[in-house]
């Protein structure tokens, strides 16, 4: 092929005459062509906006079960706080039971030794 076939310094192009009703019609089609056009756009525009929102409730989701998994993990640490202070807490009753009785028995046994000490006095 030529360079010659190419090119654009021949312009003049034949003419069609469209009838009036054709030519109504034809008009229609690129104004309503034009108006799909825009709709498209507007359309895919709405479509990655909406994708957008979906990744960020994606994103909200994950954090919110992320959130929900560290509050769980806090509640048992609580719960085994509360089960180990409950344990102290019996431990240490059942301790100062014991030293009641231990000073009672000691109390018990001065109060025996004094009187044996008065008893050898007399």
């Amino acid at each position: 092929m030529s360079w010659n076939s190419f090119s654009q310094s021949v312009t003049n192009s034949p003419t069609i005459q469209l009838t009036k009703p054709i030519a109504k019609l034809v008009i229609k089609d690129l104004i309503q062509f034009d108006g799909l056009s825009e709709e498209m756009q507007t359309m895919q525009t709405i479509l990655t906006e909406t994708n957008n929102k979906l990744i960020t409730q994606g994103e909200l989701v994950v954090n919110l079960k992320t959130q929900v998994l560290n509050y769980q993990s806090i509640i048992e640490k609580k719960d085994q706080q509360f089960t180990t202070q409950e344990e102290l807490s019996k431990r240490l009753q059942t301790d100062l039971k014991k030293q009641k009785i231990q000073t009672k028995l000691m109390g018990g046994a001065g109060l025996v030794l004094a009187l044996g000490a008065a008893i050898l006095i007399k």
